[in-house]
């Protein structure tokens, strides 16, 4: 399920960055009393009352020189509102009414988004005082807030995701849906096009030729896939234009609602910090992850070039050792059919569940072969487990005591688990509960 976005706009030094912190519930973004110290936008996970949403801090808008204030602001507003389905306009309630503020709301106004209004630093009675001139804005009752102290953050979070679906459990859609990741001019759009046939992304030399993640339908061995090709994502310092930063949006959006994520490396290039950080983002989302290395053609093998390759991808990128590696050419097409095959299994894998009683044999007989950890006297046991879920497997183990059971034990029995069941390609979740836990 694709979750809605959310952005917060608005001018420097009103409080963007520390209600965006205020909401995740972690410090992200940098807050200072410097204007426009918020230099790129930054996004995160949200959630509220059930309600999951991606989270959006904008940087406050540099309106010092008078020439270029419209084209700002507009560039600015035009971004939100193509890509969020509710905006918060945040105030200071302190400053009061600006002719900024004016010129956004009016701007806002003339759309059919969801605008909500906030009045930050309600904490101050100067912020009181001026709450009433904010009706002139004319975007509905002003919503006042301290997004230091968290006054009415609340109630703003209550209107936000009004009409925002709240599951308790996932809906999966039939196919299996893929999302293409990596740097720029890797070959995403190529490897695509060769799959469907079809020229459906302008395929160039320029890196970040792809603005948008562009959905494929394609039918493989009775099955239907959706493939995503998504703009690559650029290390920050190189992003500078407004459109590529909202791209990069569009990216991690397009990963959070694939099953499958495949990382695409440039053979001649290899593994770089940048693929990490990529990959980092579908591992953190626990998505399904294959890692092909393209333009495999261009590279001059002798018998061990593929196993010292693959050595330096688990070296590079340990966090995702679980995920298969595969060599293509999406030029040729060389393996893109192994490529296909392998994403039809990593996405069964995902999906696989393990009957309670068979998931307890294998317990049962790791614990056999390698007792659990003790301290002062005390050993742990491992009672029973279940698998609560599935895109990816989690499964739930009932113990004496979590406390002792180390990080290194459980990669143990989720090695266990590996060896008696294919999850190649899958994160495996593993959680202790102590018995009589609800």
């Amino acid at each position: 399920m694709e979750k809605p976005i959310v952005s917060i706009i608005g001018t420097p030094n009103v409080g963007k960055s520390t209600l965006f912190n205020k909401i995740v519930g972690r410090k992200i973004s940098i807050t200072e009393d410097t204007p426009g110290v918020t230099r790129d936008r930054i996004y995160s996970d949200a959630e509220w009352l059930g309600a999951k949403f991606l989270l959006v801090d904008t940087g406050g808008l540099d309106l010092k020189d008078e020439d270029i204030f419209m084209s700002s602001i507009k560039a600015q507003v035009d971004l939100a509102l193509d890509m969020s389905e509710v905006i918060i306009l945040l105030t200071d309630g302190v400053r009061g009414v600006t002719a900024s503020d004016r010129e956004i709301s009016n701007y806002l106004r003339k759309s059919n988004k969801k605008v909500l209004l906030a009045v930050n630093k309600f904490d101050s009675k100067v912020a009181k005082n001026n709450l009433y001139d904010f009706y002139e804005l004319g975007l509905g009752e002003p919503i006042s807030i301290s997004s230091e102290q968290g006054m009415g953050v609340g109630d703003l979070l209550d209107q936000v995701i009004e009409g925002f679906e709240r599951t308790t459990e996932e809906s999966f859609d039939d196919e299996i849906r893929v999302t293409f990741i990596g740097k720029p001019n890797v070959g995403k759009s190529s490897l695509l096009n060769h799959i469907t046939g079809e020229e459906r992304s302008i395929v160039t030399n320029i890196p970040g030729t792809t603005r948008d993640s562009i959905d494929s339908k394609f039918r493989y061995n009775d099955e239907d896939f959706i493939l995503v090709d998504t703009a690559g994502l650029r290390k920050k310092k190189k992003i500078y234009e407004n459109i590529e930063r909202y791209s990069v949006i569009r990216t991690l959006t397009a990963i959070e609602r694939s099953s499958v994520c495949v990382l695409l490396i440039d053979a001649v290039e290899g593994v770089s910090e940048q693929d990490a950080k990529i990959v980092g983002y579908a591992h953190d989302n626990n998505k399904a992850i294959i890692v092909a290395v393209n333009k495999w053609d261009a590279i001059k093998k002798d018998n061990s070039s593929v196993k010292e390759y693959e050595a330096n991808i688990r070296k590079r990128l340990p966090f995702i050792n679980y995920a298969p590696i595969v060599f293509i050419s999406a030029m040729t097409g060389q393996r893109v059919d192994k490529l296909l095959d392998l994403i039809s299994i990593v996405n069964n894998n995902y999906n696989h569940r393990i009957k309670t009683g068979v998931l307890n044999d294998i317990l049962n007989r790791a614990v056999l072969i390698n007792q659990p950890p003790s301290d002062k006297g005390k050993r742990g046991k491992l009672y029973y487990g279940s698998q609560v879920a599935v895109r990816p497997p989690k499964f739930q183990l009932s113990v004496n005591d979590k406390e002792l059971f180390h990080f290194s034990y459980v990669r143990y029995i989720e090695n266990q688990i590996r060896e008696a069941y294919s999850f190649d390609g899958v994160p495996i979740i593993i959680s202790l509960k102590n018995r009589g836990e609800k």
